[in-house]
């Protein structure tokens, strides 16, 4: 597939189809096609031989897919930043990329209304860098996940191929922000089969009456977002076949996908499916997925993430890259072309994380995993352990097991701390209603829940219940906001 020429395909052959809207404003395919080829045309006059990448702030604006599609065809890759990174960080960022330029909705503006030459300048193409995307480095310092075209490609010939999207005929949401490379499936998936791509702002997600308003109104088909962000809308009882009439399936990635939340899914709205995907950045977005149905959620407990996608082999591995046995835990490792080439400028990250077998690249997840019966299971990050009063503990086999029991919608468990130092777990849950018991009367029915299934050293001392969880930008529970109560 040339997918910038797929993109261009719907340009001629469908140019009125919505190939993007957001807060009322309607990007069509023949206005993409014309715009982001004259915003290449304009950097290729304005840079000159610079194929640096080209840096794009904003926040779900139409110029920005017309300044993503712009800077690839003017053979520079693009860097993503939405406005809810702090501006210290984004100017990091940018530094960090080396960026030739900074693109905003308005610069792409004037850049569209300026005169311009008739320059063809070289597409992206093959091994390229066509984005960059930048993550939280364990130093504090941003660093960029370099992925190329032909990485894109493969993810983008998987999902068209596993979900048969009908062309011209898909409306996928946007949940996620540009910056969160859960979005590379929304937005690559839609304007390869011809979609539409219905963006939610940051607004509309903090008003829950504008964004269900949004919502019957969208036409969504595939939903994609982060667990988290389907089980807040789990919480209004209207969420359901009346407000997304068109709904087919519902696609996640970026996190843990808990049994309960795709089983009330699946009752919510019994015509559409549910799909379970793991991938990290550094894998182009997903690398396993599996249908999600009554069979999978009776079997398994917690959810499986899947089978590999073609052409990509996953191998679990102990400390020393020998694989482990069937059933045993070890360090997921992905091993195909979906893999990204490394770290911007960071030699040392990419050598400590991606390695090479047998000509193909290969990446160090830091996840733990194991194999059962030839599906994957992901089972939180390694350093995701914690070490109190002597004993290491792993805060998400807490949490999975909370999230298993019947009354709660969802939960977080957090370390609580005294004078500096780890002191005890504390448990955040939302409670699928909430009964007549006092806090310290149902606290004491989960400790006693989880003291049958987990040691003592890993039940919760204490629970605080919430209507909903704060929410990052990118759609997950924001444990920094939870951390606050602790204070």
């Amino acid at each position: 597939m040339d997918l910038l020429a797929q993109i261009d395909r719907w340009g001629a052959l469908a140019p009125g189809r919505p190939a993007h809207v957001s807060e009322g404003r309607t990007l069509t395919y023949g206005e993409l096609r014309e715009q982001s080829d004259a915003l290449a045309a304009w950097l290729e006059e304005r840079l000159g031989a610079n194929r640096s990448p080209v840096a794009v702030i904003g926040h779900k604006e139409p110029e920005m897919m017309v300044a993503f599609l712009g800077s690839v065809k003017s053979g520079r890759p693009y860097v993503p930043i939405d406005l809810s990174i702090p501006p210290q960080r984004a100017e990091r960022i940018v530094q960090n990329a080396g960026a030739a330029l900074t693109l905003t909705p308005a610069l792409v503006r004037e850049a569209l209304a300026a005169p311009r030459g008739s320059a063809q300048p070289p597409r992206v193409t093959g091994d390229d860098p066509y984005y960059i995307i930048f993550t939280s480095g364990s130093t504090g310092e941003p660093k960029g996940v370099v992925i190329t075209l032909n990485c894109l490609t493969t993810f983008v010939i998987w999902t068209l191929g596993e979900q048969k999207f009908p062309e011209l005929n898909e409306t996928f949401l946007n949940q996620a922000p540009f910056s969160f490379d859960l979005s590379v499936m929304d937005l690559y998936s839609s304007l390869a089969s011809g979609g539409t791509l219905f963006s939610i702002t940051r607004e509309a997600i903090a008003n829950p009456k504008v964004l269900y308003q949004d919502f019957a109104k969208s036409g969504i088909t595939t939903w994609v977002s982060t667990p988290s962000f389907a089980q807040m809308c789990l919480v209004e009882k209207s969420f359901g076949p009346e407000m997304l009439p068109q709904i087919r399936r519902f696609w996640f990635c970026g996190e843990t996908l808990a049994n309960e939340t795709a089983a009330q899914l699946l009752d919510r709205f019994p015509n559409a499916e549910v799909w379970n995907t793991y991938g990290p950045t550094e894998a182009t977005v997903a690398t396993t997925s599996i249908r999600v149905d009554r069979e999978v959620l009776t079997r398994h407990s917690p959810l499986p993430v899947g089978y590999a996608m073609p052409g990509t082999r996953i191998a679990i591995m102990d400390e020393h890259r020998v694989a482990v046995a069937e059933g045993e835990r070890g360090e997921i490792v992905i091993i195909g072309p979906n893999v990204s080439p490394g770290y911007l400028g960071r030699a040392d990250l990419t050598e400590k994380a991606f390695f090479a077998t047998d000509g193909t690249r290969a990446y160090r997840t830091g996840d733990w995993g194991r194999t059962r019966d030839g599906l994957f299971f992901f089972e939180g990050r390694m350093d995701g352990q914690i070490k109190l009063h002597g004993y290491r503990i792993e805060i998400g086999d807490i949490e999975s097991h909370l999230r298993n029991l019947p009354q709660i919608a969802d939960a977080v468990v957090l370390v609580a701390e005294k004078n500096g130092k780890p002191d005890s777990l504390a448990g955040f849950v939302v409670l699928r209603e909430r009964g007549t018991g006092s806090d310290f009367e149902i606290s004491l029915q989960f400790k006693k829940l989880l003291a049958d299934r987990l040691p003592s050293y890993m039940v919760p001392r204490k629970f605080w219940f919430l209507e909903a969880f704060p929410m990052t930008a990118n759609g997950k529970a924001d444990r920094r906001k939870l951390a606050e109560l602790l204070r």
